[in-house]
């Protein structure tokens, strides 16, 4: 048990090795490289990666914009609280009603410094997330000293749809009684 414990330790550490030598501090590309690091921990727990998902890309924006001008020091992920989070769902067309299984991980670190916001991410309660299969999307958004991940499952409950992909999710009678309706709308 120790020594798979050790083998993971020594994984871990090499993809942040690996890391810290492919990334510079503040890239254009800094969101793919944090994806890769966290797509390789992800590998190391044989878990699939995560792919990027417009929606929660969207919602991962409007949240990094509103954190932008936070300082660290008095607002650590675990208190972050957003008092117009509707808005910013409703800016991102995603149906909060049926939004009930994504999951919005903030990160703090003063710089942004890549290995340690990767280190944030994966060697925190916020591991437990990354680690989980259910999560098959994020998106991906930082400002200042925040990054922030929103993660999508491939549910409906968790897919961050929006009204017009709701569709997708309404029964076969139902659409034919949709489709019905639209129609009588247009000819009428």
């Amino acid at each position: 048990m120790a020594s798979s414990s050790i083998r993971f330790a020594i994984v871990l550490l090499l993809h942040v090795i690996l890391l810290v030598q492919l990334l510079p501090v503040h890239s254009d590309d800094e969101d793919d490289h944090l994806l890769q690091g966290i797509n390789s921990f992800r590998q190391s727990a044989n878990v699939p990666p995560l792919a990027k998902h417009d929606n929660a890309d969207c919602l991962a924006e409007e949240i990094a914009d509103e954190l932008e001008h936070r300082p660290c020091a008095s607002n650590t992920a675990s208190n972050t609280q957003l008092a117009n989070y509707q808005s910013l769902i409703r800016k991102c067309k995603i149906d909060i009603n049926t939004t009930t299984d994504g999951v919005i991980l903030p990160v703090c670190v003063p710089d942004r410094v890549a290995p340690l916001v990767l280190t944030n991410y994966t060697e925190s309660q916020n591991s437990g997330y990354l680690n989980n299969s259910r999560y098959t999307g994020v998106g991906m958004a930082h400002e200042d000293d925040w990054t922030v991940l929103v993660l999508a499952t491939n549910t409906p409950g968790g897919s961050f749809a929006n009204k017009a992909c709701l569709l997708n999710i309404i029964t076969s009678n139902h659409l034919v009684s949709l489709f019905l309706g639209v129609f009588l709308a247009f000819v009428g």
